[in-house]
């Protein structure tokens, strides 16, 4: 059955960021590869109309808004400014701003995905072991399905990434295929079948 909008969002977590944090710049470095790819396959599902939602982190900054907190990453140096232009959000993206790890936790991102009547979420960004693990929890015990491409998560090192991706694709049963073998049909299909199982 065909429906005016997928049944899938994107949340991109974190990627707005000013790595001013302890091992800030060496997870700067792990995740240095995250933006063109995100990017690459953010225009793709876009042009299938899938809503992409920025979660990120406040940092502590409660007195800012989404745009307050992208214009002060830009304001950073070198390689972090590069960073954040590169995974600059459009205007029709949509943002939820988090106090911890959870994308999920005391903000309005269930009740936004439930306002786009979405029921499978594509989860990527940093740190796959902290921020997109703890968000795919959260996801999974509200039963939405899961692709979490291993290719788009960074966590201070390779081998803490690849254990996080593990457990999010054995416990929590995440799709975790590479973002250059996704097929955007495909996986539209699978989130169509599986809202079609769950209303």
């Amino acid at each position: 059955m065909k429906h005016s909008s997928p049944r899938m969002a994107m949340l991109i977590i974190d990627m707005i960021n000013d790595f001013s944090f302890e091992d800030g710049q060496d997870l700067l470095a792990s995740a240095s590869h995250l933006p063109e790819k995100i990017s690459i396959l953010k225009k793709q599902l876009k042009s299938h109309h899938v809503p992409i939602i920025y979660v990120n982190d406040n940092y502590g900054r409660w007195q800012s808004d989404f745009k307050d907190l992208y214009s002060h990453c830009l304001q950073q140096q070198g390689n972090v400014r590069e960073f954040n232009e590169m995974i600059k959000p459009e205007d029709d993206d949509y943002f939820v701003l988090k106090p911890q790890f959870s994308g999920f936790y005391a903000t309005p991102l269930d009740i936004l995905l439930r306002q786009l009547d979405v029921q499978t979420l594509l989860i990527c960004g940093i740190a796959g072991n902290m921020c997109v693990h703890f968000t795919a929890n959260d996801a999974y015990m509200r039963k939405f399905k899961l692709f979490i491409p291993s290719d788009l998560s960074a966590s201070l090192t390779e081998e803490e990434n690849d254990q996080a991706i593990s457990i999010m694709s054995t416990v929590l049963r995440a799709t975790t295929t590479p973002s250059d073998q996704l097929v955007i049909n495909s996986m539209l299909k699978e989130a169509d079948d599986y809202y079609e199982r769950t209303i």
